[in-house]
Order: C-alpha cells, then sequence, then structure tokens
C-alpha cells in the first residue's frame, strides 16, 4: 500500500462535500475500517469519490451516506468506497534493502531455530497485502533461500486485504513491467513467466500463499488467522489514528509466537503505539521481536 490519495488525481468539482458531510463520511470509514482520513486531504477525498456519485445517480455526499448505510446494493459499493480510500501502491521487491536483511537476519534466524527444534514450519502473516507483490516476494525470497530443502518445510504466507478487488487482483498473479521497477532481472525470469502484455507467477510460488479478504478492524477475523512465526504489516498502520494502530499492533502482538518478529515500513515506527515489542536493529532496517 501507499500513500492515501495520490496528488496525481484530477479534480472534479461537479459535486461538492461540505464540511458536515465529510466529518460524517469520514467517521463512518473509520468505524467501518479503522482508516483515518484527515481534514487535509478533504479536497482530494471530494474528487477521488465524486465519480462514485455519479455513477450512482445521486446527487448530494448526503445521499451517498445513505446509500452507503441503508441501500441493499451497499455491501458491493463498501467494496468500492475501499478501493478508493487506500492507493495500493506497491511492487515486487520493494524495499530491496529491507528485505535483503529480512533475508540475511530474521528470516535465517527463525528457520535455524526451527530447524533445532525440529519444527520445519514456517507462518507468515502479510496485512494490507494489496494485489499481492508483497507476500509473492516472500515466498519468493523462501524458495531462494531455503532452495531443495524447501520441499521439507510447512510453509503458509497469509495474506490478507481490505479490498476484494485486491485479492482477486493477487490470486490471478500477473504483473506489468511497473511491478517489477525494483525486481532483479534473475528473479523475474526465475519465478514468472510471460502471459499476454504481463508476467505470471509460477504456481510453486503462489502455493505457499493463502489469499483472504480481511478487515484489520474486525477483531473476530484477526483471531482467525494462524499463529505468525513474523508479521509484515509494511505501509499499512500509516493510514490509522493512534488508538487504531494500538488495537492492530496488539493483535499483531498476540498473534506472533515467542521470540516472532513484525516488520513495518521504513517509515513507520512503534513509538508511542507499543512498549511491547523489542527492536532489534539490522543495516536497512528494524526488526520488532516478541520477547518471551
Amino acid at each position: 500500500m501507499g500513500s492515501l490519495f495520490s496528488d496525481s488525481i484530477t479534480l472534479r468539482k461537479s459535486i461538492g462535500i461540505s464540511d458536515d458531510e465529510f466529518v460524517q463520511l469520514r467517521d463512518f470509514i473509520y468505524d467501518k475500517t479503522g482508516i483515518f482520513v484527515d481534514g487535509k486531504r478533504k479536497y482530494l477525498f471530494e474528487s477521488r469519490l465524486t465519480k462514485r456519485l455519479t455513477a450512482l445517480g445521486l446527487p448530494s455526499f448526503s445521499d451517498y451516506i445513505k446509500f452507503l448505510k441503508f441501500d441493499p446494493r451497499r455491501a458491493a459499493e463498501l467494496n468500492k468506497l475501499y478501493e478508493l480510500v487506500t492507493t495500493n501502491e506497491t511492487s515486487l521487491f520493494r524495499d530491496l534493502k529491507q528485505l535483503e536483511a529480512f533475508q540475511n537476519n530474521v528470516l535465517k534466524e527463525k528457520l535455524e531455530e526451527q530447524r533445532a527444534a525440529g519444527r520445519r514450519e514456517l507462518n507468515i502473516w502479510s496485512a494490507g497485502c494489496s494485489s499481492g507483490e508483497e507476500p509473492y516476494t516472500l515466498s519468493i525470497l523462501l524458495h531462494e533461500t531455503l532452495r531443495m530443502e524447501l520441499a521439507r518445510w510447512r510453509i503458509t504466507i497469509t495474506a490478507v486485504d481490505l479490498s476484494p478487488a485486491m485479492i482477486a487482483r493477487a490470486k490471478e498473479g500477473v504483473y506489468g513491467d511497473y511491478a517489477f521497477k525494483t525486481t532483479p532481472d534473475a528473479m523475474k525470469s526465475r519465478y514468472f513467466t510471460k502471459e499476454g502484455d504481463g508476467w505470471k507467477i509460477k504456481p510453486a510460488v503462489a502455493r505457499l500463499v493463502n489469499f483472504q479478504e480481511m478487515n484489520l478492524n474486525d477483531p473476530l477475523a484477526l483471531k482467525r488467522v494462524p499463529r505468525s512465526h513474523i508479521v509484515f504489516c509494511r505501509n499499512v498502520i500509516i493510514y490509522f489514528d493512534q488508538e487504531m494502530k494500538r488495537r492492530v499492533v496488539s493483535a499483531f502482538y498476540d498473534n506472533l509466537l515467542p521470540g516472532g518478529y513484525m516488520m513495518l515500513g521504513h517509515s513507520e515506527t512503534l513509538h508511542k503505539i507499543s512498549s511491547s515489542f523489542k527492536p532489534v536493529f539490522h543495516p536497512g532496517t528494524i526488526a520488532y521481536r516478541k520477547e518471551g
């Protein structure tokens, strides 16, 4: 996931949103998803959602709010709303320095621990997986690290996202050139096959990933995720206010097995959010370890 409400959006002002309507819609989205839309983004928020009002033939944002709350078709519209409030800007092998540090330190440590304990199994949770680039990257790193030994392991990457459309794209596993902007050529040729105008992830890589729709603001859904050795939640909690950040990070802590790690985006921190994790510093990243 990337920044909320990209500044590249072409503004359309045919339907305006009042301050009161903005607060109502912002609060509705927050109650549903935990995503907080800052007032500074009001004009971009208005621009992005105006096309939904036009598509539905609604004359005002007040009517749109009523539609989201009461119309029989609201479930489908909520899915479209979720897509519009997050940009889903991502790519394969995003933040190479962090991934290299993860592979050489965190992943290596967990694999060695599991081998020593005689348990060749590993669970990774990719929270906010967008269109699948992150979990597929993690699967590739596991293939690169374990090589022939991989067949002896039970590995599951649970990849979740709020948007059904993103999950559908992730399951399809076909990406254009832009998604490979930071991908080493060797990784692209080894783990993807050409398909039409894009490149499709190979079945062996996809086999490790289990995609599912999930709202991180749903406590019961979070509890259904298998206990994890590693949680990846990169460029996700930036969408949340402090209270929601604390709830989600607490859920990750509860999900992690003792000694497990949480990985955040390079611009994210647990400062003033949680003191439960021990920060472990590596070149290019910080890994947050659950002690005990």
